[in-house]
């Protein structure tokens, strides 16, 4: 199996909120190995070093190289938590992977002719992505290093399901597994989008209407008022 990154991990003994606290202010990430036919490890990665790997795609959609102490564990991510408000990693999930047993994994979808199909370049269409990655189930011999939909000959009000996805021998799609096919890009006509605006704007509309009926009735009884002041001074 190709390994396309590599992890050093250490092993963690304590557990808990405080304990996963206390690595973050040193500079560690909480993680979990798990998976496989070996009970689960409680680890710590360098954050600076799994920091420069997140950004990077293939890093969820690849086979890791593990390596705690002088032991190398391939593994997948099967989750990873980040902290809201800032460029934190709070937690990472990882799975073993084994040669000999299958792994399911998301991996992203890479479109190509978007602009050369004709249901954009003749046909005025818009493209609407539905799904930007899939999962799959394969052996890690198997895994491909990208999954690709040509979309070249896409014509207006035509899609492509998950169906029409080519992969590669001996990898399947999950979703299709059970019998879920979806659509994953679509070629529509930009009027579609108009009916939407005009319910918009009869909304916006609407939405203003009794805050301007408010004022009139306001303007016409202050109106009233001095009137009746007027007549009362004559």
């Amino acid at each position: 199996m190709n390994i396309s990154f590599e992890l050093a991990g250490e092993l963690r003994t304590d557990e808990g909120k405080g304990a996963s606290r206390r690595l973050r202010h040193a500079g560690r990430v909480p993680a979990i190995l798990y998976g496989g036919k070996h009970a689960p490890r409680m680890l710590s990665l360098n954050h600076e070093k799994l920091v420069t790997l997140i950004g990077n795609e293939k890093f969820y959609s690849t086979i890791i190289g593990l390596k705690v102490g002088a032991e190398m564990q391939a593994a997948i991510v099967k989750d990873l938590q980040m902290h809201p408000a800032k460029n934190q990693v709070l937690h990472l999930d990882l799975q073993r992977v084994s040669a000999d047993e299958k792994i399911r994994i998301h991996l992203p979808i890479h479109f190509k002719g978007e602009s050369a199909s004709p249901g954009v370049k003749s046909q005025g269409g818009v493209i609407s992505h539905r799904l930007t990655d899939i999962e799959v189930s394969c052996l890690p011999k198997d895994l491909p290093e990208e999954i690709i939909l040509d979309l070249s000959q896409m014509t207006l009000n035509q899609t492509k399901k998950i169906s029409d996805i080519e992969l590669p021998p001996g990898v399947t799609s999950t979703a299709l597994i059970h019998n879920k096919d979806q659509v994953v890009v679509s070629i529509h006509s930009p009027r579609a989008e108009e009916p939407d605006a005009a319910v918009a704007a009869t909304i916006a509309v609407a939405s203003t209407a009794p805050a301007a009926v408010a004022e009139a009735k306001k303007d016409d009884a202050a109106k009233k008022d001095s009137g009746k002041k007027d007549a009362g001074k004559k």
